[in-house]
């Protein structure tokens, strides 16, 4: 299965790392954005790489863990222009965006012909409201109310929510067997 993973911050960066890990051969990464200092407390990233492009700088990351594997890296932005033609030849998308009209815009574009992994309500720290919500052919992780306007972010529940959301990739969709 080939996943695309749109927008490589805290959710994004993590649910990467969580499938390179349990074995996925193939993930595109896209993002248009670079590594600042506020990243590096809940992004798979490093110090050194402040200011690289966050595609290129998961990409050494990934391989650095599994040499083997595709990893796709395109540096652009996503909108409803060409959202279509970056992940059409993804069977899975994972949504990693910040902002709530990004989300809409991919959970239309792909409704009915992929499966979407989204992410809701991940800033603040309480885990024990995670959850999961089936939208169509989209499934939706997190708390659905703690938005990082209202909260801060936390590198304990991003990566739990990131968790969930790899979880249900691999063992939901048929990524891997068993």
């Amino acid at each position: 299965m080939k996943i695309g993973i749109a927008g490589v911050g805290g959710i994004g960066s993590n649910v990467a790392l969580n499938l390179i890990r349990s074995g996925v051969s193939w993930i595109k990464i896209v993002d248009y954005d670079r590594v600042e200092p506020s990243n590096l407390n809940r992004q798979f990233y490093f110090a050194d790489q402040v200011g690289m492009l966050k595609v290129e700088a998961l990409s050494v990351n990934l391989l650095r863990i599994a040499p083997h594997v595709k990893v796709e890296a395109v540096a652009r932005q996503i909108d409803a222009e060409n959202c279509g033609r970056i992940f059409a030849n993804c069977d899975l998308i994972v949504e990693g965006f910040d902002d709530q009209a990004e989300k809409k815009m991919l959970f239309e574009t792909f409704a009915g012909h992929s499966i979407v992994v989204s992410a809701s309500g991940i800033a603040g720290c309480d885990l024990a409201t995670i959850r999961t919500r089936r939208l169509g052919n989209g499934y939706v992780v997190g708390d659905f109310t703690t938005d990082c306007a209202r909260a801060p972010l936390f590198s304990h529940k991003v990566s739990t929510v990131a968790n969930y959301m790899s979880e249900f990739i691999l063992c939901q969709s048929g990524v891997l067997d068993g």
